[in-house]
């Protein structure tokens, strides 16, 4: 008897799976629609945007579907000077924006955590900026800045690491809050060091955060092109590979080109941040 209500069991946990893949499958079919139709869809089109042949006709923006591959050979050899100076740009922001982000976070999540109602206004003056247009907080400190900094590197960092910087607070905030102060307190216990006990415990223990934090800002910088533009923080010699692209798609109508730098934007981003996350040992956020 046993045996056979063992047996019994052991059917209806067989069948189990096959109704929640159904009601799994129900649920994520939303999403899914919503993935395909806004954005696998219209990166299928950009690739095939990026391979179109002038028409003969000649006219501006007039193009024929063709594979031109040699539209991305092309593209690098035209604008590879905007996709480095991008890259520089969004590597140097991320950096600063790292050392600027992490005192702050461990400030916020470590050493104001008993005092809920300071936490809770240091929160909210980090997440202001995100009340007020990024366009408006970038002409903002176009006019705050004396004339002489504006249209150069130094501005266009400025600007990238100002707007781009609660992207880097909040990750690295969660996953101080989530630290356990005890840990803190048995390295001091064991005659650690702070900087030992900060080097061995809650850095490990805060990398995820760091990690996130330097995705969300670094992705967005590469492509920015608010900051650089000359109407905003950027001048002629600060010009990255979004204004390029902009300007094609926009001004030029040289539509193939604009896909094509878009694709390798993308493609080498994607290179970049899987390298780092891999080194990083952070590879589950992949």
């Amino acid at each position: 008897m046993a045996f056979t209500a063992f047996s019994a069991n052991a059917k209806v946990v067989e069948q189990a799976p096959k109704k929640r893949g159904w009601i799994a499958l129900l649920l994520l079919a939303p999403g899914i629609a919503y993935m395909l139709l806004f954005f696998v869809a219209p990166f299928i089109q950009l690739a095939i945007t990026s391979l179109q042949a002038p028409a003969d006709s000649g006219g501006i923006g007039q193009y024929v579907a063709a594979l031109e591959f040699s539209n991305y050979w092309a593209a690098l050899q035209e604008y590879w000077p905007h996709l480095l100076r991008s890259f520089i740009y969004a590597i140097i922001g991320t950096i600063v924006g790292l050392i600027i982000s992490y005192p702050l976070a461990y400030l916020i999540g470590v050493k104001v955590r008993s005092k809920p109602m300071l936490q809770g206004i240091l929160l909210i003056l980090v997440v202001a900026p995100f009340f007020i247009s990024f366009l408006l907080r970038t002409l903002a400190w176009k006019s705050i800045l004396p004339s002489e900094f504006v249209g150069t590197h130094f501005s266009v960092i400025f600007g990238l690491v100002y707007n781009f910087i609660p992207f880097m607070v909040l990750p690295m905030f969660s996953s101080l809050q989530a630290l356990d102060l005890r840990l803190l307190e048995a390295g001091s216990d064991l005659y650690a060091s702070p900087v030992t006990t900060f080097r061995k415990v809650t850095l490990p223990l805060s990398l995820p955060g760091i990690v996130s934090g330097t995705l969300l800002s670094f992705i967005p910088m590469s492509g920015d092109y608010v900051n650089a533009s000359r109407e905003f923080l950027g001048g002629t010699s600060t010009t990255m590979i979004g204004n390029v692209i902009e300007s094609n798609f926009l001004q030029t109508q040289n539509y193939p080109m604009a896909a094509t730098l878009s694709i390798l934007l993308m493609v080498i981003i994607l290179i970049i941040v899987a390298t780092y996350v891999r080194k990083s040992g952070a590879e589950d956020l992949l």
